[in-house]
């Protein structure tokens, strides 16, 4: 009689229910088919709702029969532990369906990237930042799902309230750790606000010149002019001084130095000079001119500065000129080439010897005269 007392009044909340949770299993079942209709030409969405799929079919009969618990009379003899060990029980499955669809989606995107192509460098670099970004998302919804579900067990609270707690603090720990991320962040969008970089601009950074290819949100990829590839962060940039040799424009001076003996003539370096100048497509025709800027007792430095539309132009410029003014230097003009000189006195020429007659002998080749010995030096 008194199971029977007790179970009376759950007649009409049973019928209840039973049609709630027969209506979730049809809003399942014709969901279900809309839904894969609607996402089968979409990967990651198809392979979302395939991960949705099978978690969905008990979440949505759980948040029915919660519905008709919270509706039910207070009056119901054991309604809170019912309502609790449904709410436990939906809880679980909303976890089980978080990390089913964080899976989903990361399915969808390797998915969508397939490394076994020729050319796979990036798919293998959206690959990896999907598993690992994929994993931390399942361990969070893990946490915070047993968080949730230990709270609601009266005796199981504090446990749940630590878990939280240490959630916050590996949140903390995170966030020290990921500082340099976000300075990266937070430089990126210095960067593209301020713009000191652009695509395309040619930076020397620590003594390597190269042209920037890619800017992403934590660093730049710069090109090498020997086709490597300089990964810079983009703090790093912020913080420290580096070369745009195209901030404003591409033109750009660029500088051939030589060196000569004093005798050499110096209009006809410049006229050969200008010559090359004016018959290379580089010269931009803006600036030729030669200078003395340095004396040594070997010879004289000389500098010509070159002008060009860019770098490139400029570099190649350069390399013609040099070539011809040492061609001119080698053909014309060899005797004023850079030397380096050795002058031989009187005294170091005689011989050392103990007697007089070898004195007497000597005499002759002391009565020489003295010669200069000369050794060419390369042209720099």
């Amino acid at each position: 009689m008194t199971l029977l007392h007790t179970l009376s009044p759950w007649i009409n909340t049973a019928w209840a229910a039973l049609v709630a949770v027969v209506l979730a299993l049809i809003v399942h079942r014709v969901g279900r088919f809309v839904v894969l209709r609607i996402t089968r030409s979409t990967t990651v969405l198809d392979r979302f709702a395939r991960a949705c799929d099978r978690p969905s079919q008990f979440v949505l009969p759980l948040a029915a029969l919660q519905l008709v618990w919270l509706g039910a009379s207070e009056a119901l003899p054991l309604l809170n532990s019912v309502r609790h060990v449904n709410g436990v029980l939906l809880l679980m499955c909303i976890t089980w369906l978080g990390i089913r669809g964080v899976r989903g989606i990361a399915d969808g995107v390797i998915r969508r990237h397939p490394s076994n192509v020729a050319d796979n460098l990036a798919a293998r670099r959206i690959q990896t930042q999907v598993r690992v970004l994929a994993r931390t998302a399942q361990f969070v919804v893990l946490l915070v799902g047993l968080a949730l579900t230990l709270l609601t067990i009266p005796g199981a609270r504090q446990v749940g309230a630590s878990l939280l707690a240490s959630a916050g603090v590996v949140g903390v720990v995170a966030g020290l750790a990921a500082k340099p991320v976000f300075g990266n962040l937070i430089a990126g969008l210095q960067i593209a606000l301020a713009q000191p970089i652009r695509i395309d601009d040619v930076l020397v950074v620590r003594g390597e010149w190269g042209r920037v290819e890619e800017i992403t949100g934590s660093y730049v990829v710069l090109k090498v002019w020997d086709e490597r590839r300089l990964i810079i962060p983009l703090q790093w940039l912020i913080e420290n001084p580096f070369e745009n040799w195209t901030r404003t424009t591409a033109q750009i001076t660029g500088t051939v130095f030589l060196w000569v003996d004093y005798g050499m003539p110096l209009e006809p370096l410049r006229a050969e000079a200008r010559r090359v100048c004016e018959s290379a497509p580089q010269w931009d025709g803006r600036l030729c001119l030669l200078q003395v800027t340095d004396t040594a007792p070997h010879g004289v430095q000389l500098r010509l500065l070159l002008s060009s539309h860019s770098s490139g132009d400029n570099w190649d410029l350069r390399c013609l000129v040099r070539e011809a003014l040492v061609t001119l230097m080698r053909r014309d003009y060899p005797q004023f080439l850079p030397k380096t000189r050795g002058e031989l006195g009187p005294d170091a020429a005689l011989p050392r010897f103990g007697l007089a007659g070898d004195r007497d002998a000597a005499a002759p080749a002391a009565a020489a005269p003295a010669t200069a010995h000369r050794s060419e030096a390369p042209v720099s």
